[in-house]
């Protein structure tokens, strides 16, 4: 070798070693009480460094994000990262079932990677109904520049936050709760934690007209899914919680709790003042905000007349059926999304968890299987790993069938197995009268399939087996079925959640527990030397490391 060329190599070595580390992003937060008036009434919201929603993480695909959140308000919290997999890694969940809470007047630092992932995430508050008052905001995840992305790059990103609003403190709402009883209508629709524009409002978006722009919408609501379209302009798709797909063409979608959507929007109308507009499906009584966006140089107004809004559910269910994995687009790392052919793997397990909503103790729970989940003192990822799981919660209190008809709710830590890297089908039932969402932490699933009436083996002949779009989040609408498919190869603990929220804090969700038998770094990260201790595991000595 020449000296020329070995110099080369030399230089190479050195520009490789010195980027082998992903990039670090790093934040510091502080969480506060803030007073908000989105309806002209003062209302106490979880601020994130004064603001609400909270910043954005505009981030790429494997960047080191480090969160350094300090906790100001009066009660312990915690920030979960919506649709962030966390891959070996649920000590950075944040959730009750993985994480002690940063008690008030401390800070908790938070170091995740988005690997392999792209696309629109936001973050919440998982303590309690703390995000019934805010504490959430936006993140994006950009592909490397060096993966094609199967559209060009838009002239501007703009992130939207779509929620129902209750307009009462989350402490009143959790004793509203704990007091037995549910949750009604919400006060409102909130844009971006604004209610409806009104004339003279300042735009919340400006266009220039002919260009294209990327608009990340998200549900960060409690219960309502919420139908998003902007007046005068077609909303192209190009993803779905974190996966791209067939660029279809819509006039609105509906956007179920806890899912994200982003679409392209060109600029080719007459220039002036169009309303966004997000509005309540499924309820008696239709709410809808609305927000400004304004072409540069314009200064016509919005006219009043709001495009109409869709009224079936079988409208939605009919929109569902139409998206598609874009099989010819590269995902996160530089193969193709198609390159998973998960209608061709076998089967290893189906597992049927039907919700129910029940009275125990003169009380309101709702139940997965006959168990309505509570949150132990210990957070049961750290009970599991301590060695001390036994005298805190026990596995597999529910079977993979849902129990007869009148079976006595149990309330009781719900914590499931599921063998490391076995492929298994979850079917989704919804025997109620409301349409239903259920988010998986951890994981990107499948949804093969949705029907009225019950599951039966027979359904699978109604699957798509080939290009399903990979998601995180799912709907079941009334008195129907959801089946999902996945791949258990994400070591940790995993909550599979209803994203209805009372439902959720009353019981309505479950921990999958997926251990690695190897106990091996290759499949898990040992638990972080910061990591919160609390209860009987405080003072604890550590387990042996992973290695």
């Amino acid at each position: 070798m020449s000296h020329a060329a070995a110099a080369a190599a030399l230089l190479l070595l050195a520009f490789i070693s010195a980027h082998a580390e992903d990039p670090y992003l790093y934040f510091t937060w502080t969480v506060t009480y803030g007073i908000i008036s989105p309806f002209g009434v003062p209302q106490q919201a979880i601020m994130i460094n004064n603001q609400f929603p909270g910043p954005v993480i505009n981030c790429t695909s494997n960047n080191n994000i480090v969160v350094n959140v300090f906790n100001q308000l009066d009660e312990p919290f915690l920030l979960s990262w919506n649709g962030i997999q966390q891959r070996k890694n649920s000590w950075q969940d944040g959730m009750p079932g993985t994480n002690c809470p940063i008690p008030p007047g401390q800070n908790f630092t938070y170091h995740w990677q988005p690997k392999d992932q792209i696309g629109s995430f936001y973050y919440y508050p998982s303590v309690g109904m703390q995000k019934a008052v805010g504490g959430y905001g936006p993140i994006r995840v950009h592909s490397r520049l060096l993966i094609p992305v199967p559209f060009d790059p838009p002239a501007d990103e703009f992130d939207v936050l779509i929620s129902d609003w209750y307009g009462i403190g989350h402490k009143a709402l959790a004793g509203l709760l704990d007091s037995g009883r549910h949750l009604t209508r919400a006060r409102g629709v909130l844009i971006n934690g604004a209610g409806s524009a009104k004339p003279g409002d300042a735009p919340l978006f400006f266009l220039e007209a002919g260009k294209v722009y990327r608009f990340r919408a998200c549900n960060v609501g409690l219960k309502a899914s919420l139908n998003f379209r902007i007046q005068g302009h077609s909303l192209k798709l190009v993803e779905i919680d974190g996966s791209h797909t067939v660029q279809n063409v819509y006039d609105s979608l509906d956007i179920h709790a806890g899912q994200c959507y982003s679409v392209l929007v060109t600029a080719d109308q007459p220039p002036r003042d169009y309303y966004l507009v997000a509005s309540t499906r499924f309820q008696k009584t239709v709410q809808t905000a609305t927000a400004i966006i304004r072409y540069s140089g314009s200064s016509v107004p919005a006219t009043p007349d709001l495009p109409p809004a869709p009224t079936t559910w079988a409208w939605s269910l009919n929109q569902w059926r139409s998206f598609r994995w874009n099989l010819t687009a590269s995902a996160a790392r530089p193969n193709p999304q198609g390159s998973y052919h998960y209608g061709q793997i076998n089967i290893t397990r189906t597992i049927k968890l039907a919700s129910s909503t029940s009275i125990v103790d003169g009380k309101l729970r709702f139940a997965l299987n006959g168990v309505s989940h509570t949150d132990p003192t210990v957070p049961v990822k750290l009970a599991e790993y301590f060695g001390i799981n036994g005298t805190v919660f026990k596995y597999n209190l529910i079977t993979d069938e849902p129990p007869a008809t009148g079976t006595p709710v149990t309330i009781a830590p719900n914590v499931i197995t599921a063998e490391f890297r076995t492929f298994i089908e979850i079917i989704l039932e919804n025997p109620e009268q409301s349409v239903q969402s259920y988010h998986l932490n951890g994981y990107s699933f499948f949804p093969t399939g949705m029907g009225p009436g019950n599951w039966t083996p027979e359904s699978r002949k109604t699957y798509n087996l080939l290009d399903a779009v990979s998601r995180h989040t799912i709907q079941v609408y009334p008195s129907s079925w959801t089946a999902i498919m996945l791949t258990f190869d994400n070591a940790g603990m995993w909550n599979l959640r209803s994203e209805i929220w009372d439902r959720r804090y009353l019981g309505q969700q479950l921990y999958i527990s997926v251990l690695s038998p190897e106990r091996s770094l290759r499949d898990e990260y040992n638990m972080p030397v910061n990591a919160l201790r609390c209860g009987a595991i405080t003072n604890l000595p550590l387990p042996p490391p992973y290695s």
